[in-house]
């Protein structure tokens, strides 16, 4: 991914890459380089620093890192509190995929409308984390969604799941996580009532998918200071 970006901005008009740092090299490069926006693929243990870091010079950050979870948001937004007339911005986006993110932003709109909701996101057995930052993103719109409309959770009459072969819960939403060679990111978020199923189904077939959405954080974080989570707030949605 990092090299990828590397590669979307060398081409990108307008913008220019004037640091490349990888595990092992100091941070401060990207200072002394004159960088105005960070972009952060590294790994759980070592985006907070790099954020940290990045905050306290005066560096907008995006960051699509896996495994950024509640406790990560609550950390950064301590973290951009300690600074509050900074100005800095940091983006944190579960997906930068332009379909990605629409998905989400539909299976939120339907969800109401159903009884029942379940979602199945299917990767590579390289990533780290289960369930996605898009499945966990994409359950929190749902549930949110479904709660201002006074929906119920959905049904469920199981009883008996010692090994949660029935999945993990987001909320009120259950979440499949499936790791399989073959795959990059998949997902689909399943809607069910009496007669009738919808299928919103997303499929990033090569990382290449994630590079325009990477590009309008970097091009629009300035415009948004402090903690934004979801490239949805960057979009005319």
């Amino acid at each position: 991914m990092g090299r990828q970006v590397c590669e979307a901005v060398e081409g990108a008009e307008g913008l220019e890459l004037v640091a490349r740092i990888d595990v092992g090299q100091d941070p401060k490069l990207a200072v002394e380089a004159g960088a105005q926006v960070a972009v952060d693929f590294t790994s759980p243990d070592a985006v907070l620093g790099n954020l940290g870091f990045c905050v306290r010079n005066g560096i907008h950050v995006v960051v699509g890192t896996s495994g950024f979870g509640p406790d990560k948001i609550a950390e950064t937004q301590a973290l951009l509190a300690e600074s509050p007339d900074s100005g800095v911005g940091v983006l944190v986006a579960p997906n930068f995929s332009l379909g990605a993110v629409l998905m989400m932003k539909f299976a939120a709109q339907a969800a109401p409308y159903f009884e029942s909701v379940e979602i199945v996101e299917l990767h590579h057995p390289d990533k780290l984390d289960a369930p996605s930052g898009t499945a966990r993103r994409t359950a929190e719109l749902i549930a949110e969604a479904r709660e201002a409309a006074g929906v119920a959770a959905s049904p469920d009459a199981t009883e008996q799941d010692e090994d949660h072969h029935r999945g993990g819960k987001v909320g009120d939403v259950t979440v499949h996580s499936v790791r399989l060679r073959g795959l990059v990111a998949h997902q689909e978020v399943l809607l069910g009532g009496v007669g009738e199923t919808l299928t919103l189904r997303h499929d990033s077939l090569d990382r290449a998918s994630f590079m325009p959405g990477v590009l309008v954080g970097v091009r629009e974080i300035a415009a948004h200071p402090g903690l934004t989570v979801g490239l949805e707030h960057y979009l005319s949605l």
